[in-house]
């Protein structure tokens, strides 16, 4: 399934508002917001990072139309300060984060995303480095592991989760989405209307991600680089990150935010593409006080 961005409308009426020439598109992704970010200004340009280089080329091919105003680079939000550096871009007037796992890294099984199918359990956003799902689970400790769960999955029954865990890992070692959820499964009592395990899943994206330390990161460099009254604009999926993006407009003394409460998707929109359903929408302004 092809990525569809979200909360389109919104994010554009919010860049308008900043007369954004020069975006930052902090999570490329397959280039939809860029693409309609492009269309609706024609005098603008985007700088694109995306650190999945496998989607990194499917928003080359998107933006390909646009040319020169559109520049992409393979870099995690921890690396925007050193990518921007290289590209010369001093003052942009607005940072967008779509933040979570895009769709089509959720339809490829061997990305490991998704229980809907069975695949190594791999998590990674940029497979070229760092540890996969599969390895974390082969070695944390049982606390360790339940803190992990609750605090990044909100899971209730995280103790009893990583206890089944770590008991089926003695006896073999949890390598694909299907065998780590089917042990969740097993591990969560009661009915929810969101399958079981969902929130382990989540935890363990987050924490092979390191999402939480690179949200922080690149919070912090858009914060140093926007302009003053420009904009950054953040989409999240799920109370976690938006906690994380909220505290962080509320505390960092430069910036100022426009949205009291987050901004849902409309009926409208969680009717044609029910991915949408949980988005959110936060944006604060550069204090014009910091020229």
């Amino acid at each position: 399934m092809a990525h569809i961005p979200v909360l389109v409308q919104e994010v554009m009426r919010f860049l308008e508002g900043a007369g954004v020439r020069l975006l930052v598109d902090a999570t490329v992704g397959g280039g939809g917001h860029a693409r309609a970010f492009l269309e609706s200004f024609p005098e603008a340009r985007v700088v694109g990072t995306d650190r999945d280089s496998g989607i990194l080329e499917t928003a080359r091919r998107a933006l390909a139309p646009f040319a020169d105003r559109a520049t992409l680079h393979h870099a995690a939000f921890s690396e925007l300060e050193a990518t921007l550096g290289g590209a010369d871009e001093a003052a942009p007037d607005a940072f967008l984060f779509d933040l979570g796992v895009n769709s089509m890294q959720l339809d490829e099984a061997a990305r490991g995303f998704s229980f809907r199918e069975d695949g190594p359990l791999d998590m990674r956003m940029d497979r070229t480095r760092g540890r996969t799902a599969a390895e974390l689970l082969r070695h944390i400790p049982e606390a360790d592991l339940g803190n992990l769960l609750f605090d990044l999955g909100g899971e209730r029954s995280a103790r009893r989760v990583a206890a089944a865990l770590v008991a089926e890992r003695r006896r073999a070692r949890i390598e694909t989405t299907l065998q780590l959820a089917s042990i969740v499964r097993r591990a969560v009592r009661g009915r929810s209307r969101i399958d079981a395990a969902t929130r382990t899943f989540q935890a363990l994206r987050m924490a092979v991600n390191d999402e939480g330390n690179e949200l922080g990161a690149g919070l912090a460099t858009a914060a140093r680089r926007v302009r003053p009254g420009g904009r950054i604009l953040v989409l999240s999926f799920h109370s976690g990150e938006d906690r994380i993006v909220k505290n962080f407009f509320r505390s960092e003394p430069s910036l100022a935010p426009l949205t009291k409460r987050p901004l849902p998707c409309t009926p409208e929109e969680a009717r044609r593409n029910p991915r949408a359903r949980s988005a959110k929408l936060r944006v604060a302004e550069r204090r014009r006080e910091d020229a």
